[in-house]
């Protein structure tokens, strides 16, 4: 049967599907390398990998893994509950904080809505809007990040979800928490609880201390948003799948009417309660990616390139013909990720990795460049 004839809505045969970063191993086959020879920063992933406690907790956790998990995640909600002062009713779990965006958008997106969100912000928004048939509203960006003003402004009368990212995948920008609770007020006071808003902070834990803001007490103020957060960047359970959301009971009941039953197994629960717990790894990955931010951005400068300072664990870099220079670092042994589909045919996004990967990057970058 071909493509076009099976029964698929036209907004769903229009979906591009989503390109991960190249997996090493692809890479090793392709180009004939030895995987140990791979450097991999196209991922966002941590470095360090995961907290030892936490997989000593997911092992553990395996002898249980023929049994379904708590769809509920009882004792994952108490952690999360007691570390963000919220109750349980207020939080839901899924399969990475993907998997809390496109909750949000099944729940509140169809035909005949739409959904804003920002030029150059995170992919699954506009995957997630087109999925659900809902209508795209792109406002500009500014200065290569959220202009929220205008994103408030471009609410329509069938918006009924506005996604927001903060820091924003994959540009590295961020709004300050004032401008965000100012863009919160306006369509709040505008549009009430008839628009939910999606503040996606899957990188917070990376943000200086002094730029960090309570978004939970926004949540307390607003029973129109959701926080997403995640445990895949900071806390190294990107091969896990945990994410959750915070939001007034309201919405967390209508995200919980569309969700899958058992989105996040027996191992990921396991190690994100002990992961949540290991402050000192937490800690060390935050002054990692510290580090190798200033590596990178120092390292890119000194090429004479351009960047977009990152508040991230990534630096957005102007290289000019990108596909051919990624093509050139790949052959090197060095995979980072291009974002054409992001509208940014001419950069290159590169993740934070350990110092001597940072540092590989630099040097094949380098060759490349001539």
């Amino acid at each position: 049967m071909q493509a076009k004839t099976l029964p698929a809505p036209e907004y769903v045969q229009a979906i591009a599907p989503y390109q991960a970063g190249k997996p090493i191993e692809e890479l090793a086959r392709e180009f004939g390398l030895d995987p140990a020879s791979i450097v991999k920063l196209a991922s966002n992933e941590n470095p360090l990998g995961m907290s030892p406690k936490a997989r000593d907790a997911a092992v553990a956790a395996l002898a249980d893994a023929a049994r379904y998990p708590d769809s509920n995640g009882y004792y994952l909600k108490q952690a999360l509950a007691q570390k963000y002062g919220v109750p349980v009713e207020w939080l839901i779990l899924g399969n990475g904080s993907n998997d809390v965006l496109e909750i949000a958008a099944d729940a509140f997106l169809a035909p005949g809505v739409s959904a804003v969100y920002s030029q150059y912000a995170f992919t699954v928004y506009r995957l997630a809007t087109q999925a659900s048939g809902a209508r795209h509203i792109v406002v500009p960006a500014r200065e290569y990040g959220h202009d929220l003003d205008a994103m408030a402004a471009a609410i329509a009368d069938d918006t009924r979800l506005v996604f927001i990212a903060n820091p924003n995948n994959p540009t590295g920008t961020f709004a300050p928490g004032e401008a965000v609770e100012r863009a919160l007020q306006a369509i709040h006071d505008a549009h009430g609880t008839r628009v939910v808003v999606v503040l996606d902070e899957a990188y917070n834990e990376y943000l200086p201390p002094e730029l960090r803001f309570d978004s939970v007490a926004l949540v307390r103020r607003f029973p129109n948003l959701l926080v997403s957060r995640t445990l895949s960047k900071a806390y190294g359970l990107a091969g896990l799948r945990v994410g959750f959301g915070i939001a007034q009971p309201a919405i967390i009941d209508m995200l919980n009417r569309v969700r899958q039953p058992f989105n996040v197994g027996v191992p990921a629960q396991a190690a994100a309660i002990a992961a949540l717990a290991d402050h000192e790894f937490l800690a060390r990955s935050y002054e990692l990616n510290r580090r190798g931010l200033q590596q990178l951005s120092e390292g890119v400068a000194a090429l004479g390139l351009t960047y977009v300072p990152s508040y991230g664990n990534f630096v957005l870099v102007h290289v000019g013909d990108a596909p051919r220079v990624n093509l050139e670092l790949l052959k090197r042994g060095v995979i980072v990720r291009p974002v054409a589909g992001d509208g940014l045919p001419e950069w290159l996004r590169v993740s934070v990795g350990l110092p001597e990967e940072n540092a590989r990057f630099l040097a094949a970058l380098r060759e490349v460049l001539g």
